[in-house]
């Protein structure tokens, strides 16, 4: 029988304009310290982003966006953070910031199958 695996997730925010404090969901990063797991994917919807009337640039997020990923998978062209270790990265990621991308606190679950847990909450809480 399989056993459950732990996990945390967080799902990532757009925030416009932070001094609001509004914000929409636009991605999710999830790990697990035992399984040694990370993952990250993001959606930006063009359409959505331009109802924003913000003074944000559409290519300037999505590159901070991909900033995002090459930390959480610790690509050598991350920076510094990216060489840390998984728990690490992920605490660093999901760190309470005042920022246009931010985090929301971290959840924690249980899952057989990471992956499909993964593929899931995406679809839920982003698409």
């Amino acid at each position: 029988m399989q056993e459950d695996k732990i996990y945390e997730y967080a799902v990532i925010r757009l925030v416009p304009k932070v001094e609001r404090e509004e914000f929409f969901n636009i991605g999710l990063v999830m790990f697990s310290k035992k399984e040694k797991f990370i993952k990250v994917e993001f959606y930006l919807c063009p359409d959505k982003f331009k109802l924003m009337h913000s003074k944000l640039d559409y290519e300037d997020v999505i590159q901070n966006l991909e900033s995002f990923k090459k930390i959480a998978e610790g690509t050598k062209d991350g920076g510094p953070i990216a060489q840390l270790e998984i728990p690490e990265r992920f605490r660093w990621l999901t760190a309470v910031r005042s920022a246009v991308v931010q985090t929301s606190r971290p959840h924690p679950g249980k899952s057989k199958d990471l992956e499909s847990t993964f593929n899931k909450l995406f679809k839920e809480l982003i698409m």
